[in-house]
């Protein structure tokens, strides 16, 4: 049974018992605690919590979710996926544990000409909580479950809970026997290999208190409502229904293997470290193609991080397997075939995810080109030193530092007759992991509690008239702060406002809030900020100014006529950008952000190299093309499958409803899904001036401009600025790049006569340093100052020099410069002091810390910079000193 076939079986099955089915939120949710989506009941939290009203006794969802907790371990065991599907039946105070145990068994027994699974009954084994006897009761007297396959087990592993303060209950686990030949007899405690957990069905009755460990909490007390949580592993029950070893075998991840086998030459099957690198490529790109689509995009944190690691082990791991090209391309097509059934997103989004992937392994493979010099450096210093081990230091700092993988690490030193400290490296990556988890247990928190909006959410959204008026009359809902109902508040203080209607916008899809005013009988109040809660309750963040706000108070809201006038200006400006931008550049330069507030605007943008001079000026002419035609903005209602045919763009990583507002100007020129407000005609989006673009992230471009007023003033200052060019050098304005550009080249050729004339200087000195060396013991020390004005590389030359000049003495020179605060310095020891054990880099610490500097290098030469020049004779008395200390 194909996995697609799965999942609507399972569907289906929930629909026809009186479920509704729920759409799989996207992986990221404005969730503090969660980096992603990791279970299918997390979209259901307000729910079960009791912050807001379920809009449905009981609902079925197969929800999309990602673990990244431990990434280095995927493809070790088959049995670990990054990315994976959760089908879940929930009741919300509804039925409870006879009806979710009944549900359960008679998907996964009953025949598959009724819907069902077809799997033999013979095979299950369930777990219940040690003293839930009405669990097990249900399983043995009403299921029929013999008491031999009924296990009790304890609160580590079947009692169930967020791992933070919040919903609880005990839980009862569906296993599979895969047969004697997968492990030992005795059920899911005695071999969790053979016995293969595929459903958990919690009962949600409790509520906890804070703890360490799954096991160490209090039990606070019963929930308001009993409530059922359950979860079954598609991935899991599809490579048992499907007959293969394990979830990589399936329908689903294979091809994605196959695939890499063809295009690395590597067979899957033969080697274990080989099958561990398929794995990793086939889970880590359908989990990377999933982050991509719901809006993630590479990084240097956060989210960005997670997939930028996802894809550049990808990269690796081929690399390994003996690609010689680049294959994600390849890989991600495969993804978005297996996928789309259940995803459609994936094929209708599939440039996207395509640039993103491929511009990543491009940016990847640059860096394995410069961690391969690094590498390079390193064994040299190692053999240099006569060592034989590459530290496991400075594998680390390959690794975290420039991104260079441990196992290239480890098989270019094994080529170079090296090996590696492994227990070193592992030893630093633990301490970094250790850290992580530290940083991420310290910003984990209970649930932000909620509870004081949910009797206003269930009144209904906040009515929005801010698209046909500025002013409205409103009523007073509630005055809130710090989580609670106040019910009145006073001049002085910062509140919250919870209003029945407002005109002012709150921030959403890149559009940042009204501001304005709340007035009534002597109340004065400045609103701040507007944000949403559950994206239907607007939360006016205000200061009272003037009187007294009381609930049930009636209040005239209005919007700053000015800002609001700028905001349509910048949003409806952000558009025609977009609509620019593709024009020019073509389909491929899809948004991926936005922000834009009165007279400003930027647009993120995925495309992988800058944008050249003529195609920013193209942009610019197509926008203001567009603000000159007048083209009116119409915007209308509709739902989602016909906003998507009429061709409307869509932000991405943003969910949207069933029915949803687009934006349209100049009809086929733009036409967005959007909630944001915007100008009547293009031409009131007034003039826009592009400042310029640059980059944002692998694969990802940024532009921002300036509309309206702020475009002429900027334009104005731009002016003003030529005309005082045009004056100084006395040119007409149109001439002022040639000049300009004449004496930069003229500056250039004098700067580079001036720097051969200083390296003349200093090479001529050599000869006067070197007859300055002073012996201590057997050693010839030169410790002096440079003439003023060497740099780093003069410096280096003329320390060559003065060693050149010393024969095969053992010595050893230091020159310190002074060039504009800045202290260079280079050390340099002969082949006679290296063979009495003295190594330049390791003199550095000696003088270092006087010039506030800091260097190293291979023990003949060693250079860096210090920046206090106030300490350079200390500096050289302290460097002569070690040499007196080394000569004993």
């Amino acid at each position: 049974m194909q996995t697609h076939e799965i999942r609507r079986r399972f569907l289906d099955h929930f629909v026809k018992a009186g479920h509704t089915e729920v759409p799989s939120a996207s992986l990221i949710l404005a969730d503090p605690n969660l980096l992603f989506v990791n279970a299918g009941m997390v979209p259901f939290v307000p729910y079960f919590l009791g912050q807001q009203t379920p809009p449905f006794p009981r609902a079925t969802s197969v929800q999309k979710c990602v673990r990244t907790l431990d990434i280095e371990e995927v493809g070790k065991t088959t049995r670990h996926n990054t990315f994976f599907q959760m089908a879940g039946n929930f009741s919300f105070g509804d039925y409870f544990k006879e009806e979710a145990i009944a549900f359960a068994w008679s998907l996964l027994t009953g025949s598959v000409a009724d819907g069902g699974y077809g799997i033999d009954p013979e095979k299950l084994w369930a777990t219940v909580y040690l003293d839930d006897d009405e669990a097990y009761s249900i399983w043995h007297d009403r299921v029929g479950l013999p008491a031999a396959r009924i296990q009790r087990r304890g609160m580590k592993d079947n009692y169930w809970s967020m791992g933070i303060p919040g919903p609880c209950g005990p839980c009862s686990e569906i296993f599979y026997d895969r047969g004697p030949e997968y492990g030992v007899e005795g059920g899911p405690e005695a071999d969790e290999d053979r016995y293969i957990e595929i459903w958990n069905l919690v009962f949600m009755q409790n509520e906890r208190g804070g703890g360490t460990s799954k096991d160490d909490y209090e039990i606070l007390g019963p929930l308001p409502k009993k409530n059922i949580d359950t979860g079954m592993g598609v991935e899991r029950v599809a490579f048992l229904l499907q007959g293969v070893e394990n979830v990589y075998e399936t329908d689903l991840l294979r091809p994605v293997i196959d695939k890499a086998a063809e295009l690395t030459g590597a067979a899957y099957g033969v080697k274990h470290d080989d099958d561990v690198r398929f794995r990793v490529i086939a889970d880590h790109a359908r989990t990377a193609a999933m982050l991509i689509v719901d809006g993630v995009n590479p990084g240097n944190d956060g989210r960005g991080y997670v997939l930028r690691r996802l894809l550049r082990r990808i990269v690796r791991s081929a690399r390994l397997l003996g690609a010689e090209r680049p294959t994600m391309a390849a890989i991600m097509t495969v993804v978005r075939d297996t996928m789309a059934p259940s995803y459609p997103e994936l094929a209708t989004d599939f440039s996207r995810i395509e640039t993103v992937a491929v511009g990543e392994e491009a940016a990847f493979l640059k860096t394995l080109g410069t961690g391969s010099k690094l590498f390079e450096g390193a064994v040299e210093a190692v053999k240099a030193e006569g060592r034989t081990v590459l530290g496991g230091t400075e594998a680390f700092t390959l690794h975290d530092t420039y991104g260079f993988p441990i196992d290239l690490t480890l098989e270019m030193a094994s080529e170079a007759g090296l090996s590696v400290d492994e227990d070193g490296f592992r030893s630093l990556m633990a301490e970094q992991r250790q850290r992580a988890k530290d940083d991420a247990r310290a910003r984990k928190h209970a649930h932000a509690d909620l509870t004081v909006y949910k009797e206003l959410l269930d009144r209904g959204p906040t009515e929005f008239t801010g698209f046909t008026e500025l002013v409205s009359e409103a009523n007073v809902l509630a005055v809130i702060t710090g989580g609670e109902r106040l019910h009145a508040a006073s001049a002085g203080q910062d509140v919250e406002l919870i209003l029945d209607r407002s005109p002012l916008y709150a921030e959403a899809g890149g559009q940042i809030a009204d501001i304005g005013s709340i007035t009534g009988q002597g109340l004065r109040i400045k609103v701040n900020d507007v944000q949403k809660i559950a994206k239907q309750l607007w939360v006016h963040k205000v200061t009272v100014l003037e009187g007294q706000v009381v609930e049930g108070d009636s209040v005239l809201v209005q919007v700053d006529p000015e800002w609001r006038k700028g905001a349509t200006q910048g949003h409806s400006g952000t558009h025609l950008v977009h609509a620019a931008l593709r024009q020019v550049l073509g389909p491929n330069a899809v948004q991926a952000g936005s922000l834009n507030k009165p007279g400003y605007l930027r647009f993120d943008f995925s495309w992988p190299s800058a944008l050249t001079e003529q195609q920013k000026q193209d942009i610019e002419a197509v926008t203001n093309e567009a603000v000159a035609s007048n083209f009116p903005v119409n915007t209308f209602v509709t739902d989602l499958d016909k906003a998507k045919k009429m061709g409307a763009m869509a932000l991405f990583g943003e969910n949207y409803g069933d029915e949803v507002r687009v934006v349209e100007i100049g009809g086929p020129f733009s036409m967005e899904l959007c909630g944001g407000t915007h100008v009547q005609h293009s031409s009131h989006v007034g003039t826009v001036t592009l400042l310029g673009e640059q980059s944002v992230g692998s694969g990802f471009r940024r532009v921002e401009a300036y509309v309206g007023l702020d475009s002429y003033r900027h334009l104005a200052k731009e002016r003003a600025l030529l005309a005082g060019l045009s004056s100084t050098l006395k040119v007409p304005s149109e001439e002022v790049p040639g000049r300009v550009e004449s004496l930069l080249e003229r500056l250039k050729v004098a700067e580079k006569e001036l720097e051969k004339t200083r390296a003349a200087n200093v090479a001529a000195a050599a000869g006067d340093i070197a007859a300055k060396a002073q012996r201590v013991g057997d050693v010839l020390v030169v410790a002096e100052r440079a003439p003023r004005g060497a740099t780093g590389n003069t410096l280096r030359t003329l320390a060559s020099d003065v060693r050149g000049r010393l024969g095969g003495d053992a010595a050893v020179v230091l020159l310190l410069g002074d060039s504009d605060g800045k202290v260079p310095f280079v050390v340099a020891t002969t082949d006679a002091a290296r063979a009495k054990g003295i190594k330049a880099g390791d003199l550095v610490s000696s003088f270092g810390p006087a010039i506030g500097g800091r260097g190293g290098g291979k023990p003949d030469m060693a250079q860096g910079q210090g920046s206090d020049a106030s300490g350079i004779d200390t500096a050289l008395d302290g460097f002569r000193n070690r040499l007196r200390e080394l000569a004993g």
